[in-house]
């Protein structure tokens, strides 16, 4: 798919309903309406990614000065193994990189390892761990830590 069939948008409240129809279908733990509602209310940079009329993804987006976390980093189901993860990420790096960041960092369970292909075709890298980052079905899961130049 080419990276010119898709748009992207700010996210503003009008698109919660529907982001969170798709939060429980992607996560076992999904972010909560007061989550994305913050995030919005702080300025965070929040994205609805668009193929025709419909929207496909979103992501959320905290910077600070010079460098930018991946907060929640969404490809909705019927639109995953298209290219879709790829293109949003090239979208979020150009706009980072217009706004001065030169570090982009994220969190990913080990056991995602579809996301952790599409963050490490991307140019991500391991950093580190968090041990007991993520909630799990038994417990706690750890985080990599990944990095990547905008």
């Amino acid at each position: 798919m080419s990276a010119t069939a898709f748009s992207y948008r700010p996210m503003a409240e009008d698109d919660l309903d529907w982001v969170l129809r798709h939060e429980p279908e992607l996560y076992p733990f999904p972010w909560t309406r007061g989550n994305f509602e913050d995030s919005l209310s702080a300025g965070y940079s929040c994205w609805i990614m668009v193929e025709g009329e419909l929207p496909i993804a979103y992501a959320v987006v905290m910077q600070i000065v010079d460098e930018a976390h991946l907060l929640n980093f969404s490809v909705v189901r019927s639109a995953q193994g298209r290219g879709v993860g790829a293109a949003l990420l090239d979208f979020l790096r150009h706009a980072l990189r217009q706004r001065g960041v030169n570090q982009f960092f994220l969190e990913v369970r080990p056991s995602n390892l579809a996301a952790r292909a599409v963050y490490e075709k991307a140019g991500f890298v391991s950093i580190g761990r968090r041990k007991g980052y993520y909630p799990a079905e038994n417990g706690r899961e750890d985080a990599l830590v990944m990095r990547v130049a905008p």
